[in-house]
């Protein structure tokens, strides 16, 4: 028929910490690179075409922007889409990234 996939019993102590969101990694890497840059919100924001209200949010993890956002963002940045999808996965990878 198919796989049975058991229900976690109470003394599964997996992990202690809940994973990061994505949205969340995608908003500090790019924080992170805004700040590295020296660059303001607004002035970002402005090059991106989007509100600096919204860049905030998306910086701080509260909205999930589409992939035109994620690309206008990261273009304003100098970073390609590419290289922001890498770093994310790096950062929910976490120490696992870490020790390989």
């Amino acid at each position: 028929m198919g796989e049975l996939i058991a229900f976690p019993r109470p003394d599964d102590h997996r992990t202690t910490e809940p994973e990061p969101l994505w949205r969340e990694a995608v908003g500090h890497e790019l924080r992170e690179e805004r700040s590295s840059a020296g660059r303001t919100l607004a002035d970002v924001a402005q090059d991106a075409g989007v509100s600096t209200q919204y860049l905030s949010e998306i910086e701080r993890g509260r909205k999930e922007p589409s992939s035109e956002v994620l690309q206008a963002v990261a273009g304003a940045l100098d970073l390609r889409l590419v290289d922001l999808t890498i770093r994310v996965s790096k950062r929910l990878r976490g120490p696992v990234a870490l020790a390989a």
